[in-house]
């Protein structure tokens, strides 16, 4: 538990203008941001007595060694600099809230020449028309089935459009009048586009107009006697009142608003939204959060405000957000939101009438999902800790193991050989830690050697982390097997560090007693990790409490070894061996056997399970990749584009291996220099088989070479 004086900044140093500060831990991980519109203010409320801060506050205050700062102009921009801070460095003291499930949207695809209607999930994308989004994804298919009689816009896959494109026939909706078949050319790109957009106005509320419209149509038509057309208008009429019954009106005067309602407690909290567009419901989702962080009622509507339309623009955001609480101050939000509408928003709290019964049944649904998230988490929650729990008492380990690391080795045969390390934290899979290796210190099949290669590697690599940041207590050379020893941090005012003469103007921050605390260097492979010199995630600077080994004692043994070699001692390590489910542990003659029924056993198989899925998917998509490789692929600096130019210029690598030079440079793109490295890869490299037409038997002769595939034959 750090001293939080130990790291105040001096009297003087903070400006007093707004801005976002960030406080950072020990291991250089931003654990908490923030805005103020005086940092001064707002950063000196934190360096005072501990007995007078909220307990989260003390946490997060005790468990920081640095805090720094970044001036903004004006509240609004720090608003925005917050909101992207904690999208990018995920702080645990800040109050993320996560869905609790993924909500489906009706999503129109207008960046494309023929517009598609279909259900998606997931991060928006650009040119893309989203309504919703919905509870269910069935509920999305019936509206779309009940409206594509009156809009009969496209909705098959690229797959199914290119293929009825090829054969010249539609597919069963085309024939049944449920999509306008453009496919076949029954409508123009133009005519088409129009349908869509005609199906985006009625989605979007614009339901009247439209309606009335057929109903016109409808009566001239049987004016004119054409009753087949009438009864047909009549019957789209009706399926389009049927699709908007789905939705009930809930505000009289065609209100766009969006009404979001918390119900908290002390430890969580529960965020309901509802979308309301033309004064119906057209969508609801969702979140909880666990509270962190000291924040009221009014903080958490500013979260769900930053989250909800942080990335959106437009007509995304409606012209009204009915709120429990006000932010204070309140102009900040409202200029922000109206930035990325681009026109006026009202943020407000409804006091009386049809709004305030909505925003007490919103409040309603946010009471409800919280007591269901409450009793789901008190179950899942109980189960786990059970599990790491007995898994603790089997192994006799000191405390329950939080991080569980996994490794396991695949191959084919000895070829492609490569292993995964896998990753468990509170008996839950974290998958942006997940690691791929390939064996690098010899070749053919030894599950044990690569084992301990593997392990070795990644505790080489957390021994190189724990040196850099002066954790590793030996001078003048690094710890066993890491060679070279690396200083552990910079001289105060050292030029970078922050603090120091050169650095951005704008930042500043401190670290203990004063000094400018220094970042370390990640390795070379994988995103993700805990974190880097700016606080973003960074790979092996954790250690785990266990390590699991897909394997029996040989496999413990090598993996315990390892440990031994680099002088890692407080690690534990076991094996899960699949025949009897038997757990080894190093040094031991005798498995430990677990229950059938132990959730602690249970904890363990689905970690090994989760390693060996891993690594066969890896060693997998290897052993793809080394099949499909063909002569080219062994020349240096030659990309794609260039080997599909050479291939399209002459038509096979025979033709290709007998050119010279001079015509290899003939090729766009590529130059003299390129094109004696690919005359020189191909010659080294040994010629194909000659090509065989399989329904002959016929060799092909060299200058049908090219086009051997389209005659059927094959080159082996």
């Amino acid at each position: 538990m750090a001293d939080p004086s130990s790291y105040r900044p001096k009297p003087g140093q903070i400006p007093d203008s707004p801005g976002v500060y960030k406080f950072r831990d020990e291991h250089r991980r931003v654990i908490y941001v923030g805005k103020a519109k005086s940092l001064r203010q707002r950063l000196s409320s934190y360096f005072q007595d501990l007995a007078n801060l909220h307990p989260r506050t003390r946490t997060m205050v005790t468990t920081a060694a640095a805090v720094e700062w970044t001036v903004v102009s004006t509240e609004v921009e720090a608003l925005q600099l917050e909101y992207s801070w904690i999208k990018e460095f995920d702080p645990r003291f800040n109050v993320k809230y996560r869905d609790d499930k993924s909500y489906p949207s009706l999503a129109v695809t207008l960046n494309e020449e023929f517009p598609r209607v279909q259900v998606m999930r997931g991060a928006k994308k650009k040119g893309v028309r989203y309504f919703g989004p919905y509870a269910h994804a069935w509920a999305i298919r019936e509206t779309v089935d009940l409206m594509l009689r009156v809009f009969p816009v496209r909705t098959c896959s690229a797959g199914v459009f290119k293929r009825s494109a090829q054969i010249g026939r539609p597919c069963l909706l085309g024939y049944i009048g449920k999509c306008s078949a453009p496919c076949v050319g029954r409508v123009t790109a133009e005519e088409h586009r129009e349908l869509a957009e005609e199906f985006c106005d009625f989605m979007a509320g614009r339901t009247g107009a439209y309606l009335r419209r057929l109903e016109q149509q409808m009566h001239e038509a049987a004016e004119e006697m054409e009753y087949e057309k009438a009864a047909r208008l009549r019957d789209d009429i009706g399926a389009l009142k049927r699709a908007m019954e789905k939705n009930a009106v809930v505000l009289a005067d065609a209100t766009d608003a969006d009404l979001i309602a918390v119900a908290e407690d002390e430890l969580e909290a529960a965020v309901q939204i509802f979308h309301v567009r033309g004064g119906r419901v057209r969508g609801q989702r969702g979140w909880v959060t666990d509270k962190v962080e000291a924040v009221d009622t009014a903080g958490l509507v500013e979260h769900a405000l930053q989250q909800l339309y942080g990335e959106e623009r437009g007509d995304a955001v409606p012209k009204e957000v009915l709120v429990p609480a006000v932010p204070e101050p309140a102009e900040p939000v409202t200029q922000w939101l109206a930035e990325r509408r681009g026109s006026r928003v009202d943020l407000r709290i409804p006091q009386r009438g049809d709004k305030k019964d909505l925003m007490e049944t919103v409040q309603r649904n946010a009471q409800q999902a919280l007591a269901l998230h409450k009793t789901k988490r008190a179950s899942d929650l109980t189960t786990r800790s059970r599990a790491l729990e007995e898994i603790a008492e089997a192994l006799g380990l000191d405390s329950a193991p939080l991080r569980v690391e996994c490794f396991d080795i695949s191959h084919l045969q000895g070829d492609d050989v490569v292993a995964s390390m896998v990753v468990f934290e509170d008996g839950l899979p974290r998958k942006s830690e997940y690691r791929r290796f390939q064996i690098k210190s010899f070749a053919g099949q030894d599950d044990v050697r690569s084992m301990h290669e593997v392990v070795s590697r990644r505790f080489r690599r957390y021994l190189q982390e724990k040196q850099k940041t002066g954790e590793w207590q030996e001078e003048g050379a690094g710890p066993p097997g890491v060679p070279g020893a690396v200083e552990a941090s910079e001289p105060a005012g050292a030029p970078g560090a922050p603090g120091a003469p050169g650095a951005t103007g704008a930042t500043g921050s401190t670290g203990a007693a004063g000094q400018p605390l220094e970042g370390t260097d990640g390795p070379d492979q994988g995103p993700s990790g805990p974190i880097d010199e700016e606080g973003r995630p960074k790979r092996f600077a954790y250690p785990p409490q266990l390590v699991v080994v897909d394997g029996g004692k040989p496999q413990v043994a090598a993996a315990k070894r390892a440990l031994d070699e680099l002088g890692v001692d407080d690690v534990a390590v076991c094996g899960l061996a699949k025949r009897l489910e038997e757990v080894w542990l190093p040094d031991e003659e005798d498995p430990v056997v677990l229950p059938r029924s132990s959730e602690g056993l249970y904890l363990l198989q689905r970690v090994r399970d989760e390693a060996h899925r891993f690594a066969i998917t890896y060693q997998r998509s290897k052993r793809a990749k080394s099949l499909k490789a063909g002569p080219l692929d062994t020349v240096p600096g030659l990309g794609d584009s260039r080997k599909q130019a050479l291939l399209k210029h002459f038509g096979s690598v025979k033709r290709l291996r007998a050119a010279t030079v001079e015509q290899i440079c003939e090729v766009p793109g590529v130059g003299r220099k390129t094109a004696e490295t690919v005359a020189a890869a191909l010659a080294g490299a040994a010629p194909a088989a000659p090509a065989v037409n399989t329904a002959t038997g016929e060799i092909i002769e060299d200058e049908a070479a090219g086009a051997a595939s389209s005659n059927g034959g094959t080159r082996p």
